[in-house]
Parts: structure tokens; sequence; C-alpha cells
């Protein structure tokens, strides 16, 4: 008997991937965080963890602090992002099977939305090129190499700066494809027996609440610090509720996996 054969007869053939989804939705409240490096400074105030007093400017400034703190300067370049929107990803492929029956052809939309605003922040974040870049200008000794590595490290900056107001297009593509699939992916939520109302509600909220974030920073910035404090806890319900039901599903007897609502 094959795998595939055994695997139907035992129950639902993506069993494994709603455990990993289910784990990673939990683990993106860890890693996925906007602040980072806002908290760091906050714990300097103690003595914590040794940061900077103030915020990374030039290419220069960020060249010393990961000379200096290579895990401080990573963390306020946002590099957990790369770990939290990898493991949304992860998230978005068992959503999508999980929900296709309550509308496939939408669910194509949102996952395929999804893992491409994924993959674009994912090649939009530049910690680790000026990582690069700063380890390369210590090395160097001839004031003309330092000085095109300094020119280099600002272009980056100007492709995405976390001390920024405005970050570059990547990271807003990335961003705002991300939220649109989680809003697609909410409403679905409204159809599934397994996923209910109040997940659906959360994740309206949590989404929603971004893009519209998105919306004032284009026409109305002075507005726009409101929006992702307000929508930070219900991403976090949203999160943990995501959990819990797909290891309800990696859990379910044959059968009963994909029940829906009428």
């Amino acid at each position: 008997m094959s795998n595939s054969s055994e695997t139907n007869q035992n129950g639902d053939p993506w069993k494994s991937l709603y455990w990993t989804g289910a784990v990673s939705a939990l683990l993106i409240e860890a890693a996925f965080r906007r602040y980072w490096g806002v908290e760091l400074m906050t714990f300097n105030g103690f003595g914590i963890i040794s940061v900077p007093q103030e915020w990374p400017v030039s290419a220069l400034d960020w060249f010393n602090l990961l000379q200096v703190n290579r895990f401080v300067g990573l963390s306020m370049f946002e590099l957990y992002d790369v770990i939290g929107y990898s493991l949304l990803g992860l998230v978005f492929l068992a959503l999508y099977f999980a929900l296709r029956e309550a509308g496939k052809s939408a669910m194509v939309v949102a996952t395929s939305a999804g893992l491409v605003g994924v993959a674009v922040y994912l090649a939009s974040n530049q910690a680790f090129a000026m990582l690069n870049l700063s380890q390369r200008y210590a090395a160097a000794t001839l004031a003309e190499e330092k000085s095109g590595l300094l020119a280099a490290g600002e272009a980056l900056l100007a492709q995405h700066d976390p001390g920024s107001f405005y970050q570059g297009t990547g990271i807003y593509t990335g961003t705002v494809l991300v939220l649109a699939a989680g809003l697609i992916i909410s409403i679905l939520m409204l159809r599934s027996e397994v996923f209910g109302k109040w997940a659906a509600i959360m994740g309206i909220l949590a989404n929603g609440l971004y893009l519209l974030g998105y919306v004032a920073l284009a026409l109305a910035p002075a507005i726009y610090g409101i929006f992702p404090p307000l929508a930070a806890p219900f991403r976090m319900i949203w999160h943990v509720l995501i959990a819990v039901k797909l290891f309800k599903l990696a859990s379910s007897k044959p059968g009963k996996l994909m029940k829906m609502e009428n």
C-alpha cells in the first residue's frame, strides 16, 4: 500500500501542514514585531543591553553600530521581520488548504498575493546587505574604497531605512499585499465552521486597520501613527486563534476537517 493511500485512509493529507501553520502562527508574535529597535532602546535605560542613545541616521552610523553590536544592529534593522514574514508564508499555505472549500478562487488570489508579498518584502529587507557593507567598510584601508562603501550604504538606506517615516517601495508593496491577503482570508473565515466569526472579526480588524494606516500614510501622514497600535492587539489575537483552529484541524477525524456553514 502506498504512503498516499495510507494517508488518505488515516486522515487529511494536509495535517502536517496544519501543524506547521499553527506553530508558525504562534511563533510570529515572537519574531514579527514592528518596534524591536524601540524596545531595545527602552531596555538600554535599565542597563540590560548596550544600544545607541539615538537612532542611527547615516550609513556610517549603521556601520559603526553593526561593528560594535551585530545583534542590536540587525534587530534595529528589522531582521526579525524576515523571520516573521517567512513564518507567515507557511501560515498562508496552511490556510489555503483549510479554507479552500469556503471559496477556492478567492483563496487562490489571497494566497498568491500573500506569498508574493512575503517574497517582495524578503527581497527588500536590507539587513544582511548592510551588515556585509559594514564588514567591508571595517576591513577597507583606502579612503576611496571607504567612500564608495558609504555611498552604497546610503543607497541601501534609500530602499530600506528602518528609522525613516517613509520606507522603500518594496517594503510597502510587500506589506500591503500581505495585509490584503489577510483581509480576504479573514472575510472567508466568516463562512467557515472551523474558524468562525471571532477569528474572522479579529482578522478583519487587524488587517483592515493596518491597511487604513497605509491610506493615511499617503493622504494624511499626521494620523498614520494611530493605526498600527490599534491593529496590533487584534493581529495578536488573530494569530492565536488561527493557531488554535489549525491545531483543531490537525487533530480532527477524517470527514470533519472541512465542514463549512451553509
